[in-house]
């Protein structure tokens, strides 16, 4: 039975998120997110190869042999990555440059290769392409968390260089949060990438519990079960 769409924006955004319960990708998700430019950038470049390569996975999926599936696969991701990378060396070289090896590296990223698989290669060009958003958009939202956590508590200021991404109108969006801060030198290196992640899944987890357990307080307590067989039966034991 196939997905509705709320589902797969739900799946993407929250229950299923690559980033806080698949834990996919996190090469990308820990290595680029110490400022909100860079996890914004590489979030919107994997969000959009994501979509493109899931609705192209669909349109081959029923004249693609088993045995040269996912070679064929990794080709799509491959060229889409390339075109995003071109693009990027055109609009945002100084980005590009900053970003480096993580570009060319979501070729390989297990999220667009795992969607490519499991979900485009079995449903409609509609339904996958959706699917890709969702989980792209899911995908990059975390990493703008984790890039604006660790920008902020690094450096006590957001949005700092978003001229970078958006050109020379976005230069006057930083924000000064601490002013006279001097930084807290951890939040920006790799091992307050791990703490600020760690923290995200287990507020995720948080969340969860306290919704479930609102779920099971609002549910309807069970009848005991001489009471039903009275209302069965109609004798009282």
């Amino acid at each position: 039975m196939s997905q509705s769409y709320r589902e797969i924006a739900v799946n993407g955004l929250w229950k299923n998120n690559p980033g806080l319960v698949q834990l996919l990708g996190l090469c990308p998700l820990l290595g680029t997110s110490n400022s909100t430019v860079n996890a914004l950038g590489l979030g919107l470049a994997t969000a959009l190869v994501l979509t493109c390569s899931n609705a192209a996975v669909s349109m081959i999926r029923g004249v693609t042999q088993t045995a040269v599936r996912l070679p064929a696969f990794v080709m799509i991701i491959a060229a889409l990555t390339t075109c995003i990378e071109l693009l990027m060396q055109a609009f945002t070289y100084e980005l590009y440059q900053i970003l480096g090896i993580f570009i060319p590296l979501i070729t390989t990223n297990c999220v667009i290769l795992g969607r490519a698989d499991g979900f485009a290669a079995k449903h409609g060009i509609a339904r996958s392409a959706f699917d890709g958003l969702m989980m792209g958009l899911g995908f990059a939202l975390v990493l703008l968390a984790l890039g604006a956590v660790r920008e902020l508590l690094g450096t006590g200021v957001l949005f700092a260089n978003m001229q970078l991404l958006f050109g020379p109108v976005a230069a006057g969006w930083q924000i000064t949060v601490f002013s006279d801060y001097q930084g807290f030198l951890l939040a920006i290196l790799p091992p307050g990438a791990f703490l600020v992640l760690g923290l995200l899944i287990a507020g995720k987890n948080i969340l969860d519990a306290r919704a479930e357990a609102r779920a099971k307080a609002l549910q309807p307590a069970p009848e005991p079960a001489a009471s039903r067989r009275v209302r069965v039966t109609g004798v009282v034991e």
